[in-house]
């Protein structure tokens, strides 16, 4: 079977203009650590031959990513000092070095290096005919969710792998079970930020330690987190029967209304309640 696989190359220029102000700040960076390198400093030791220097000068390139984009110039200084003659010793030259590192940017490749920013390609089994270029793009974008949900599938809160199961109805009935957890998870999320961007507003408590702090775009895990503490309670005393639920806060209550479920979905839960004396 013969398919037709189509590569669509494209340019985000967004991305093109975010990586070149990175890259002409690493640029920056890069120049003011290159000219503090010989900056004398009391308990730094410094470079006074060349090949320290231009191992140092080297390792700065790669530090900052801009290998081939500045063009270095070591200039060696030579000193030479005598010293007086004191007594039986003998007059002395004193030798001082000193390497300086000069850095130019090669504004050619600097240039080409820019020019390569933002770039993508995709990769589709679709033929052109069937899948025109913006429907391929906004499907990419798209595709984070995909993955974010394999991820959910395989590790938490579904955790699907590691997989300890034999036979193979087994297997496949837990995944069978574990993507209607996932469906599950998705749509909880879905309709509270749905509803949160109706609203134009967030939820707030769902960060433990950080009560007042919202966020319009809540995960499923958050906002199931916030019920982990609500424990129904019974206990029998021979014909008597206690029942006892956990109040909702303010939080949960807020979170129930955002999924337009009613209260009473908890609440009848507790129709027979009564608080512990």
């Amino acid at each position: 079977m013969h398919v037709d696989r189509s590569r669509l190359v494209l340019r985000s220029l967004a991305q093109a203009r975010a990586g070149e102000g990175a890259l002409r700040t690493r640029l920056a960076q890069a120049q003011t650590a290159l000219a503090d390198l010989q900056t004398r400093r009391q308990g730094k030791p410094r470079c006074t031959e060349l090949p320290a220097v231009r191992e140092a000068a080297e390792a700065i390139l790669a530090r900052y990513r801009v290998q081939g984009l500045l063009r270095l110039h070591y200039a060696e200084h030579v000193c030479e000092r005598p010293g007086r003659r004191y007594g039986a010793r003998p007059a002395t030259v004193q030798v001082t070095r000193e390497v300086r590192v000069t850095a130019v940017v090669d504004h050619d490749a600097v240039t080409a290096a820019v020019q390569r920013l933002g770039w993508r390609v995709y990769a589709t089994n679709h033929p052109a005919d069937s899948l025109t270029l913006t429907q391929a793009v906004l499907a990419y974008r798209r595709a984070y969710l995909i993955e974010r949900g394999f991820g959910r599938l395989k590790g938490q809160p579904l955790s699907l792998t590691p997989m300890y199961l034999e036979r193979e109805e087994h297997v496949t009935g837990l995944i069978r079970l574990l993507s209607v957890g996932l469906r599950g998870l998705t749509l909880l999320e879905f309709v509270v930020r749905r509803r949160l961007a109706a609203e134009g507003g967030g939820v707030a408590g769902v960060y433990t330690g950080s009560p007042t702090r919202a966020t319009a775009q809540p995960t499923a895990e958050r906002l199931l987190a916030t019920f982990q503490e609500v424990t129904l309670t019974i206990i029998h005393a021979g014909r008597d029967t206690r029942w006892h639920l956990t109040p909702l806060s303010p939080v949960q209550q807020r979170i129930l209304a955002l999924l337009d479920f009613p209260l009473e979905v908890y609440t009848r839960l507790s129709a027979h309640c009564s608080q512990p004396p």
